[in-house]
C-alpha cells in the first residue's frame, strides 16, 4: 500500500493528539494542551519542541496579569503536513477496505 504523504513524526499517537487539537484552534495555552492531550509539563515540553524544531507548531510566550503563560498554534507547515498525513492514512484504509471487499469468500477454514 501506499504511504506517500504519512509524516512519521505524526505516526506517534501523542503527537498526532497534539497537532490535531491545535488544528482546531487559533492559539492555545499549554495547559489547555497538556490537560486535553493527558501529559504532563515536561512531557509535553518535550513534543512541543519536537514538533517547533520541524517548524510544525509555533510557541508565544508572554503573560496574563503578572503569570507567566506559553501559547501554542499549528504553523501552516504543520497544518499541511496534518492534512497529508490524514489524507494518506484514508487512502491506506481504503485501500484496505477495497482490496479485503475484493478478496471476500463464503469459504474459510471451517468450510474448505
Amino acid at each position: 500500500m501506499a504511504t506517500e504523504g504519512l509524516q512519521q513524526t505524526l505516526l506517534d499517537p501523542t503527537r498526532f493528539s497534539i497537532v490535531s487539537l491545535l488544528a482546531a484552534t487559533d492559539w492555545a495555552e499549554f495547559g489547555f494542551v497538556r490537560d486535553t492531550v493527558g501529559l504532563s509539563d515536561s512531557a509535553l515540553s518535550k513534543q512541543v519542541a519536537t514538533l517547533t524544531n520541524l517548524e510544525f507548531v509555533e510557541v508565544d510566550k508572554g503573560y496574563v496579569g503578572k503569570r507567566p503563560r506559553t501559547w501554542i498554534r499549528l504553523s501552516t507547515t504543520g497544518r499541511s503536513a496534518l492534512g497529508r498525513h490524514i489524507a494518506a492514512l484514508q487512502r491506506i484504509a481504503a485501500t484496505a477496505t477495497e482490496q479485503g471487499t475484493a478478496h471476500r469468500t463464503d469459504r474459510g477454514p471451517a468450510t474448505a
